[in-house]
């Protein structure tokens, strides 16, 4: 399984971006996918998640209204679209996949397969 992120760079504060995910060597259905980050000296935390079979999103409080995660079973791509960022959200962010859904457990909460290598955003005040 590979997951490459793609499409952070330097952005200014008040602007948009949108990060990239290809998954490949996986049912890409049968798993959820998250978005993650990790800001310098902090741990990592979820974002946001997907259900690609069925479109079913999750998107942990802190970001309501500022975030929208697509996915494209075809190209077996996830997206993250970030609006209005703040320069507090410079971070390595990371997509990631799990197969095992727990009852009960948030999608963004559980125990993540596997890992893509991070795409570094940079936000300028």
């Amino acid at each position: 399984v590979q997951l490459q992120a793609s499409g952070g760079g330097l952005v200014q504060a008040g602007g948009s971006l949108r990060l990239s995910c290809a998954a490949s060597g996986l049912t890409f259905s049968r798993y959820v996918m998250g978005w993650f980050r990790q800001a310098p000296g902090k741990e990592r935390e979820a974002v946001s998640c997907i259900s690609p079979v069925d479109g079913i999103t999750w998107i942990v409080d802190p970001w309501k209204g500022r975030v929208t995660i697509t996915s494209d079973g075809a190209k077996k791509m996830v997206y993250l679209n970030i609006y209005n960022v703040k320069p507090e959200d410079t971070a390595v962010y990371y997509c990631a996949a799990v197969f095992k859904v727990v009852r009960g457990v948030p999608r963004c909460r559980l125990p993540y397969d596997y890992w893509g290598q991070g795409t570094l955003v940079t936000v300028s005040s």
